[in-house]
């Protein structure tokens, strides 16, 4: 497909993603209710292009530029190095490391919806996995496109029942099956079924269109998002063999038991010892482990294969910088690598994210542009992946739409510092659903500063405390302590401006996340019936996903070297 070719849409008729289409289509119309400026482009050749570059569940603590010495420095914790990424360490000497981004919603979809709106989960109106992106409203590949950016998106999207066209892209090539997530290898890119490993796919497809498929008298942006390192962790032949050998270090809190925290901890459904599956350790239990041993044993087989995924996502990025290199693009061309959200990594005893726990909430953001970012530059303002949006039109020169929640990081990566600049951050999570769908993570919201973070749980009215301070890995919630009274009180204070700021209001967010609509009013109490069916069917349409994806028929599992 060359650049001027309408891209592939999103296939309603596949039989992982028709029914699912089918039953929201239907559900959705029963349950619908009432329905700044920039500063001037930087210098260099005209507008900087774009390469934006997407992992899915990169934990920061997987990535070996944040463990470089002048990083480690300003981190409130200090974690284990556990693997090696030369080439995005390459791309963070080479630019900017940021110590303190976050996301808003720590869960796939939600994050993607925001990248691309600059606005917060209850103004996007992506609350959750489960719903449809709404592509006709603005985003900033649309603001690029009208400014004269040719725009590209290859990989995964993963913003069911919606068209990236439709989102401002010209050009997509993007993951189908699997509602959105694609397979490690033989991937259905685009409507192309094309062999070999998709990490390695995906970055062959961007840089085919990096050289045949945009228009050199024009700027662009390009989207190239991974499906790595997502569950469930399969290896290209490449890395198989990578950390045979060795012991990868357990997290400090591996053996959490959660006597401190609220029933939302002790209820998840996200432990290594009870809910990784065979599909995610993929090796036979040896016979005669205690359980602890049994856990041990789970970690190293997952962890292995998680860290192996990075590993090829960092090979490809290296080829990417390679060719930026060396077709003359690099100087003119902003290079920022993230994840949609955080991931617990054995910590706390867990995997998957969801939680605002540091492990979940934190990611990896690397910025490089030579024409304006110091080398070793090392970050430590807070910022947000709402920000993102914002931070590209700024420096395409293009005006920030005033109903954009974040703000620019240009100003940061220049090496200022704004009075203004927030100390505080806004987080909330809606998705409390339990497997196959979810990890039945209660819905929570929260406010973090500097030093503390408060947590509540609307559903189950339960508060959580942490002073970062003197317990950087959350163990005790000091939420009751007598002696944080009045950080409680100051706490809350902020919490509710912060929610009056950004105009969330509402706490029966649930009922959003089927009608796509504003909260309350008339037809609330009468859609909970319809919700309550609508979540059951997609429960078992789930369930019934769930078995295909992990046990497909005439797909024998790759043999594991490890066997």
């Amino acid at each position: 497909m060359d650049g001027s070719t309408r891209p592939y849409r999103y296939r309603f008729d596949e039989p992982s993603n028709s029914f699912m289409c089918f039953l929201l289509v239907c559900l959705l119309s029963c349950c619908s209710g009432p329905s700044g400026s920039s500063e001037t482009p930087p210098p260099g050749d005209g507008p900087p292009n774009f390469v934006f570059i997407l992992a899915d569940d990169h934990a920061s603590h997987a990535l070996s530029a944040y463990f470089r010495e002048d990083v480690l420095d300003r981190l409130e914790v200090s974690r284990t190095q556990i693997n090696e990424t030369p080439n995005l360490d390459r791309l963070a000497d080479e630019g900017a490391v940021f110590t303190h981004a976050f996301c808003t919603n720590s869960i796939c979809s939600p994050a993607r919806a925001t990248i691309l709106t600059g606005k917060y989960s209850h103004k996007n109106r992506l609350t959750h996995n489960w719903i449809p992106f709404d592509a006709s409203q603005q985003t900033f590949p649309k603001l690029l496109q009208q400014a004269g950016y040719r725009t590209a998106i290859v990989g995964k999207w993963h913003l069911q029942w919606s068209d990236p066209v439709d989102a401002g892209f010209d050009f997509a090539k993007v993951l189908s099956g699997l509602l959105g997530q694609g397979t490690y290898y033989d991937p259905n890119l685009g409507g192309e079924i094309i062999e070999g490993y998709t990490t390695d796919i995906i970055t062959d497809q961007a840089i085919a269109w990096l050289q045949n498929g945009r228009d050199e008298a024009r700027p662009f942006y390009l989207s190239i998002h991974h499906k790595a390192p997502h569950r469930n962790w399969e290896s290209d032949e490449a890395h198989q063999d990578l950390y045979v050998e060795e012991t990868i270090p357990t997290p400090a809190t591996f053996t959490d038991d959660y006597s401190t925290r609220s029933s939302a901890a002790q209820t998840a459904t996200m432990t290594i010892a009870e809910d990784l599956t065979e599909a995610d350790y993929k090796l036979p239990i040896p016979p005669g482990l205690s359980p602890q041993q049994e856990k041990e044993f789970k970690q190293q087989a997952w962890i292995k294969d998680y860290l192996r995924t990075i590993a090829s996502i960092d090979d490809n990025v290296g080829r990417l910088l390679d060719y930026l290199d060396t077709s003359g693009l690099c100087e003119n061309t902003i290079v920022l690598y993230t994840s949609d959200q955080g991931f617990f990594l054995g910590d706390h005893g867990w995997f998957d994210k969801r939680f605002m726990y540091e492990e979940s909430l934190r990611i990896p953001l690397i910025v490089r542009f030579p024409a304006e970012i110091a080398p070793g530059t090392v970050e430590d303002h807070m910022v947000l992946n709402v920000d993102f949006a914002p931070t590209f039109l700024d420096y395409a020169g293009i005006e920030i739409p005033s109903d954009t929640q974040g703000r620019t990081i240009r100003p940061l990566l220049k090496g200022q510092e704004p009075s203004d600049w927030r100390t505080s951050m806004y987080y909330r999570y809606y998705e409390e659903f339990g497997p196959p769908l979810g990890h039945n993570v209660s819905m929570h919201y929260g406010v973090r500063k500097d030093r503390y973070k408060l947590i509540y749980y609307n559903m189950l009215n339960e508060w959580e405390l942490f002073d970062l301070q003197s317990d950087p890995y959350e163990l005790v919630n000091v939420y009751s302590d007598p002696a944080y009274a009045n950080v409680v009180d100051d706490l809350k204070t902020e919490l509710d401006n912060l929610r009056t700021q950004l105009d969330d209001k509402d706490e029966a967010v649930w009922m959003m996340s089927v009608a796509g609509t504003s909260h309350g009013g008339k037809g609330t109490i009468l859609r909970l019936p319809i919700y309550l069916i609508f979540m059951g069917l997609l429960t078992l349409v789930g369930s019934l996903s769930f078995i295909w994806r992990y046990c497909p028929p005439g797909s024998p599992r790759k043999k594991n070297h490890e066997e």
